[in-house]
């Protein structure tokens, strides 16, 4: 195998085509957007051959499509994509981190959405399996070390992983030293991950499909934009053209969650927002998500936020 050898930090090609795309230029490792195109900026730099970080935040007026000039480059990466995430969002969808393997990280043409909010960062496979030996881990683990199938695992951000990212992109680290910092940060994050997935208990892991990801993704959105309405599997099966089973074993090798524990997950979640933003009392806050009896409400609350609602709405 060929390996594309780069020595000191390097911006990612990608990064010149935006430029000359928006009339601007790479300064530092960054372009930020004019806003004849939208606002925010995208900053970026090859660390070595092992390991590249991308971080993009930005608005743009319109979406955009550009050719990848490293299209079928040579090696097996793994893409961590923590999605949502900056401080600053311009959306307010849920943080997560994507990992997946090279089949799913690149394309011919790069799709430059409207509105992106995102760290990404591409390791090379083998170089994570002489850090962490991953093929002697778990299967999902090993599969990952391997990089020989199209693999997708989607996690929650947690708050410590969330505090990395903030100083990721903060802006109060000097020039000189702001991508040594984040590199080492990037290698952090990676090692977080990869202790989070070591927890999965999947035995076997099936090559994933992009329709069946697609159908999979379609049926958490309807499922999580309709949070007082308990899943019914036999429903969901039937609309993702799936059998039960597969239905079953393709969500939860994806988001490491039943798909009653991912709605009943994301459902609380809703809870405590609206205990804390609305400002809902209990009773409006357990109606509103379906529940019929607020004991049931109180006691599932409490086993997902670990305190009861009542409690999580005046502060604790």
């Amino acid at each position: 195998m060929t390996k594309i050898k780069v020595t000191g930090n390097a911006t990612p090609p990608v990064f010149f085509r935006l430029a000359k795309l928006w009339a601007t230029k790479v300064k530092n490792g960054r372009v930020d957007i004019p806003a004849l195109y939208g606002n925010g900026y995208c900053a970026g730099c090859v660390f070595n051959e092992n390991i590249r970080m991308l971080i993009l935040n930005y608005k743009l007026n319109e979406e955009t499509i550009i050719e990848n000039p490293e299209f079928n480059t040579p090696g097996k990466t793994i893409l961590f994509k923590f999605q949502n995430v900056h401080s600053n969002l311009f959306l307010k969808q849920s943080p997560s981190v994507l990992i997946a393997t090279s089949r799913f990280n690149t394309d011919e043409v790069i799709a430059i959405q409207e509105n992106t909010a995102s760290v990404n960062i591409e390791v090379n496979s083998q170089y994570l399996e002489e850090l962490f030996a991953l093929s002697q881990k778990s299967p999902v683990l090993q599969s990952l070390s391997q990089n020989a199938q199209p693999l997708l695992f989607e996690q929650m951000i947690s708050p410590g992983i969330q505090k990395i990212l903030d100083e990721i992109t903060s802006e109060a680290i000097d020039d000189n030293f702001k991508w040594v910092f984040r590199k080492i940060k990037a290698e952090e994050l990676i090692c977080m991950l990869l202790m989070k997935l070591e927890e999965r208990e999947e035995k076997q892991l099936y090559p994933l499909k992009g329709k069946d990801v697609q159908s999979i993704y379609d049926i958490r959105e309807r499922m999580l934009t309709n949070l007082n309405e308990p899943p019914v599997i036999q429903d969901l099966a039937i609309e993702a053209n799936m059998s039960t089973t597969k239905l079953r074993t393709l969500f939860r090798q994806i988001f490491g969650d039943s798909i009653f524990g991912h709605y009943q997950k994301y459902r609380m979640k809703e809870a405590a927002r609206l205990l804390k933003d609305e400002r809902l009392s209990v009773s409006e806050v357990g109606y509103k998500l379906g529940f019929s009896n607020l004991s049931h409400f109180t006691r599932v609350f409490e086993e997902h936020i670990g305190m009861k609602p009542k409690k999580f709405s005046t502060g604790g």
